[in-house]
């Protein structure tokens, strides 16, 4: 076992620090002990595999508060950033902003009531703003409320020519039904013609 933290030296062996990695050597088994840090990340790899994602080399603000417990280290995370995409109606190029909050404790040890460790006196918050972003990016984004999409015949957008309405998408499939139709009507209004003429006194 490690001095210290309590976990496992084969887990320790696997740690690796990145941008999300923070270190907590001085909190380690002091109960009642707070530090907070003012983070500010540069997304290694991109977030969401949506029509909106967290970019890689963009920026995630990151407030952290770590309070030492008996049994691990309490996050209460609060992360703003940008997401980067296109409309899902037409496709015109879009930001939005992300906001979210969390709270979770890392533990000393393996536990499995936990879901995440202290390893090497460090703390990895990499899964946890991964989730939390990736869960509050909306899976069909918009860049209005009332955007009218794409022309489905031309393609263009509909916001670009307000005073146009959609163009009727011809089918060649239906036209020959549609004829039948035609003839159909024409001949119903020639036989009611000629009953209401043989109808009629002379």
């Amino acid at each position: 076992m490690s001095v210290g933290t309590g976990v496992d030296s084969n887990v320790v062996n696997k740690f690796k620090k990145t941008p999300y990695t923070v270190g907590v050597h001085d909190l380690i088994h002091r109960p009642g002990e707070m530090r907070e840090h003012e983070l500010e990340i540069v997304v290694p790899e991109k977030l969401g595999e949506g029509l909106v994602a967290v970019q890689a080399d963009s920026i995630l603000d990151v407030d952290l508060r770590l309070e030492g417990l008996h049994d691990g280290i309490l996050a209460s995370v609060h992360v703003s950033g940008t997401a980067d995409g296109v409309c899902g109606r037409c496709l015109t190029d879009i930001h939005l902003p992300v906001e979210v909050e969390f709270q979770d404790v890392f533990a000393y040890s393996l536990d499995e009531a936990f879901d995440y460790s202290v390893l090497d006196d460090h703390v990895d918050l990499e899964p946890m703003i991964r989730d939390a972003v990736v869960l509050s990016l909306p899976f069909q984004p918009v860049c209005r409320p009332d955007c009218p999409g794409l022309d489905p015949e031309t393609g263009e957008k509909l916001a670009d020519q307000p005073d146009s309405e959609p163009q009727q998408i011809s089918d060649s499939r239906w036209a020959a039904l549609a004829g039948f139709e035609a003839t159909t009507s024409t001949d119903t209004q020639t036989d009611q013609a000629d009953t209401d003429a043989a109808a009629r006194p002379e």
